[in-house]
């Protein structure tokens, strides 16, 4: 049985980085694709109309921005595949990327695919560089942080990151999702707003029963400083702390949490002194405290 398949990019207004990642769709997409856009609230609907360019491309709009998680969530809503691709707006794909993913999902027990995502840098093209790694898929440390496979390390064909294996997650900057893991994992984690979801969306995945795994023949170019900026922002490191805080407690419970906890508190002292080093220690900590408080409150909600 052929397997059907969505691409949904949410967008908030990028529209110049968005063009990008559509002519390269147009150029490289199976036949049949169903691509669309979530226009999240962009001044004077830029994203829209940018995506209406494209005929291929349906469009859906919030008034107002709600956020990534939001717009996932209402992208996948709108989506008729078995299979939703998720792309950032800042991305570009490849010939027979789609084609070398979807295989994959001939196996039912398969829930995602992270394909092999390398940083869009036109300098070091230039420079006759080998590109670098922004994922190859993702792994989890069990005292709470999440770790790109690869990232930031130069891909060689026939390196360590040329064969297809079993990996913990996949990076919604480009993954690949069974739409009914999706459904019964619930989806993005909408009061995340942004950051981290994907790794939460990894465990709720697992926790059904699926596998993940990654595939170096499908290939996507991420513009990654675009999505991140050269330094974030306060209320990013804030929200970005915040988020990992809440996927540690979110998905580590009972003989586990026990287990896991001290290796934890070894991790948040270590990444409090880094963040001090880096003069953000207070967004962070602030990050986590918010996290913390959450969590109490939701505690004491159920208890009451």
């Amino acid at each position: 049985m052929s397997l059907t398949f969505s691409i949904v990019i949410p967008s908030h207004k990028r529209a110049d980085l968005l063009r990008l990642c559509l002519d390269s769709l147009q150029d490289h997409a199976p036949p049949g694709t169903q691509v669309i856009v979530v226009d999240d609230g962009s001044p004077g609907a830029i994203v829209s109309s940018t995506a209406e360019d494209f005929p291929f491309v349906r469009v859906v709009r919030h008034e107002k921005s709600q956020g990534f998680c939001v717009a996932a969530n209402r992208g996948i809503a709108a989506a008729t595949g078995d299979v939703v691709e998720m792309l950032n707006d800042d991305t570009e794909v490849t010939a027979g990327w789609a084609e070398a993913a979807l295989r994959w999902f001939a196996d039912p027990k398969i829930g995602a695919v992270a394909p092999l995502v390398l940083q869009n840098e036109p300098a070091r093209r230039e420079l006759g560089l080998p590109p670098r790694i922004d994922t190859a898929g993702d792994e989890y440390d069990p005292g709470g942080y999440a770790i790109k496979r690869g990232h930031n390390e130069p891909f060689h064909p026939g390196g360590p990151y040329s064969l297809p294996r079993p990996v913990w997650g996949v990076s919604a900057a480009a993954g690949f999702y069974r739409r009914q893991a999706l459904v019964e994992a619930g989806g993005f984690p909408e009061s995340f707003g942004a950051y981290f979801d994907d790794v939460d969306l990894s465990f709720r995945i697992r926790n059904r029963g699926y596998q993940i795994c990654y595939e170096p023949t499908a290939v996507v170019w991420h513009r990654v400083s675009a999505s991140y900026g050269r330094r974030p922002s306060r209320r990013v490191i804030e929200m970005q702390s915040r988020n990992e805080e809440l996927v540690f407690w979110r998905n580590t419970r009972g003989q586990q949490l026990w287990l896991h906890l001290p290796r934890h508190l070894g991790v948040l002292a270590a990444k409090s002194l880094r963040r001090a080093q880096e003069q953000t220690l207070f967004a962070w900590s602030l990050g986590r405290f918010r996290a913390w408080g959450e969590l109490v409150s939701r505690s004491c909600a159920r208890i009451a």
